[in-house]
């Protein structure tokens, strides 16, 4: 382990550390502080705890003796800087994680806030050095200016491999306890959703009983099936059921509404940004439910063109975010196309559930693309004669390949 700089506190001055309250941003405090730092936890709420748990983190820290916390409202932040591009992209990472660790870059931003009016250029983070979210902080961090980045998990791991179980003791030695929910699984939890990894999920098995979240099991979904009306404006979410709620908050009753019949869990399995191959159980109720609304409404209003070449942007603007280059300029130039996108994406869809998935049921839009005098497979305002020379010059190259090929 690195020797300390200085014992005495503060005597390498303050250092703005992003907490959590959980084991590892827990250890980082003392670990810290017998390094001389003056130590200034923030957490940013961005909704995945409650009342009980907040007041837990904000004990925690002070438990700790730290010089100050601050806690952080990051539910509008992480609506308006997160969810409306990404429903917007209407992407997951190699189609199948909607990006639940997209939080972390608001956490940056709310602890590069504290650091500048603490007056320090010295930011630390909790990540290990086997994880993504190393990658996301640290290049978060590196675009926003001159900082020095303090990471006390990958200074650990140079001298112990099994690194959970040597901050735990190291907390306890010191007096500071350590939460049994923080030996098993590895628990993410924001107002996008929640993840899991650890145990069985790790060892490439089946997720046990315990793995479970917000998503309800199916012996517990209601009878009844659920049905809920989502209203866009520009391709954002503004209101549900006929009221217009601020974003987070939106987003926040989704989850609840749709976690009860067990919509958006799954288990991701792919490349992570270090290389290694990922999985992890995830659930994400409200976000789920708010891409089968928004996808809906903009297959009926954009054209052809633009609902075969958009995805294309939405992928690339994924990865981006994923892989930590939230600050990119590419990310930006992205997300200026999909903002020119969204201005007729406008009306209203009716969302319908059973359990398990959720279904757009129904659209109404006044941009939506129907010709007058023509419906799909019912009636045309085009004779037979037309369609036979749409037909013929339509497969002209094909046809002809196949009459010069012929044996």
């Amino acid at each position: 382990m690195t020797a300390p700089q200085s014992s005495e506190p503060g005597a390498q001055g303050d250092v703005v550390l992003a907490f959590s309250g959980g084991l590892d941003t827990s250890f980082c405090v003392p670990y810290l502080q017998e390094r001389g730092w003056r130590v200034h936890t923030v957490f940013a709420d961005t909704g995945g705890v409650d009342e009980e748990e907040r007041k837990f983190i904000e004990d925690r820290a002070a438990e700790l003796g730290v010089a100050s916390h601050v806690t952080v409202d990051g539910g509008p932040a992480i609506w308006d800087g997160f969810v409306k591009p990404f429903v917007w992209a209407g992407e997951a990472y190699q189609g199948q994680y909607p990006l639940l660790v997209s939080d972390r870059y608001l956490i940056v931003d709310a602890a590069l806030a504290r650091a500048h009016d603490l007056g320090t250029n010295a930011i630390a983070h909790g990540c290990t050095g086997m994880g993504n979210d190393q990658v996301r902080f640290d290049l978060a961090v590196k675009a926003s200016g001159d900082y020095r980045i303090l990471a006390p998990i990958r200074e650990i791991q140079k001298e112990h491999t099994e690194v959970r179980a040597y901050e735990q003791s190291y907390l306890e030695e010191r007096g500071f306890g350590v939460r049994a929910k923080q030996k098993a699984y590895t628990i993410n939890e924001n107002l996008l959703g929640l993840t899991m990894s650890g145990g069985e999920i790790d060892r490439w098995e089946a997720p046990g009983e315990g793995a479970r979240g917000w998503c309800a099991p199916r012996s517990a979904w209601p009878v009844e099936s659920l049905r809920t009306t989502v209203r866009f404006v520009e391709g954002e979410a503004v209101a549900l059921d006929g009221v217009e709620l601020p974003g987070a908050k939106l987003l926040a009753k989704l989850n609840t509404m749709f976690a009860q019949y067990g919509v958006g869990r799954g288990l991701y399995t792919g490349d992570t940004t270090i290389g290694l191959k990922g999985r992890i159980v995830f659930e994400a109720p409200g976000l789920t439910a708010l891409l089968a609304a928004h996808r809906a409404l903009e297959e009926a209003v954009l054209s052809k063109q633009q609902n075969r070449f958009k995805p294309e942007i939405g992928r690339k603007w994924v990865e981006l975010v994923y892989e930590g280059f939230f600050h990119d300029p590419l990310k930006s130039d992205l997300e200026a196309f999909l903002a020119t996108s969204q201005k007729t994406v406008n009306g209203e869809v009716v969302l319908e559930t059973r359990g398990g998935r959720v279904d757009a049921v129904a659209v109404s839009s006044p941009h939506i693309l129907n010709a007058k005098g023509a419906t799909y497979a019912q009636s045309a305002d085009w004779g037979v004669a037309e369609a036979e020379g749409f037909i013929k010059l339509y497969g002209m190259s094909s046809t002809l390949w196949a009459e010069v090929n012929r044996k």
